[in-house]
């Protein structure tokens, strides 16, 4: 019997002090935070591989113009919403080629498709001014090439439809508009970020998904305010 009390003494002190649990137990991190992007890398000018992401942000944010802007017009062309996809053909055209086209640029250029990923991306030092502002100007003329693509092509429906853009709905003011705008723009840069987190497992797949599904549930919510 005492042997036995000793043992047990002897294993209660064995760690003289408490064990961490849980998180706290995790004295090394498993993963890596990659560095703040310089302001500046002038050495950026003259590498390939600047102006190669450059040309995908460009070719992306094209097709994606080009893409939903015919889909939102034939929509609007049609004698009625049955007759065509719909609300949720809209939907899942921007989800559908937003997902296939960050799928497709991520490993070239980060797959940011949008300025405002781009800024939000240059604000947490994850790139440098030079690449932000090549990516911006690259992203306007590639939606710039792709809307005057479509109004090449079917510019009488162009002009007739509007090209495609949204108007504020009835019984909303464009306070109202320019709100939900900040709201969607928030939430997606939002999503960029915690799918690109560090600290998450398979983010190049989840990355696409996650902003597949934004894109689909976002418009979804805007046609309460935009026709």
């Amino acid at each position: 019997m005492e042997g036995k009390e000793e043992d047990v003494r002897l294993g209660a002190n064995k760690f003289t002090e408490r064990q961490p649990i849980g998180t706290s137990a995790q004295t090394d991190k498993d993963y890596k935070e990659p560095p703040p992007a310089p302001l500046f890398e002038p050495g950026e000018l003259t590498s390939w591989s600047f102006y190669r992401a450059g040309i995908a942000e460009f070719i992306a944010t094209f097709l994606f113009l080009y893409i939903t802007i015919l889909t939102v017009m034939g929509v609007n062309r049609a004698p009625n919403k049955c007759a065509s996809v719909g609300i949720q053909g809209i939907a899942w055209a921007f989800g559908g080629a937003i997902f296939a086209l960050v799928y497709s640029t991520a490993g070239i250029s980060g797959g940011h498709i949008n300025p405002a990923v781009t800024f939000g991306l240059f604000l947490a030092r994850k790139l440098s001014l030079t690449r932000a502002v090549f990516y911006i100007v690259m992203q306007t003329l590639g939606a710039i090439a792709g809307a005057g693509v479509v109004k090449g092509f079917e510019k009488k429906q162009y002009e007739l439809l509007g090209g495609g853009a949204n108007v504020v709905n009835h019984g909303y003011t464009k306070g109202d508009g320019l709100g939900a705008e900040i709201v969607g723009t928030f939430v997606l840069v939002y999503t960029v970020f915690s799918a690109t987190d560090a600290k998450r497992n398979a983010r190049d797949s989840h990355v696409p998904v996650s902003i597949l599904y934004y894109y689909y549930l976002c418009y979804i919510f805007l046609q309460l305010l935009i026709v």
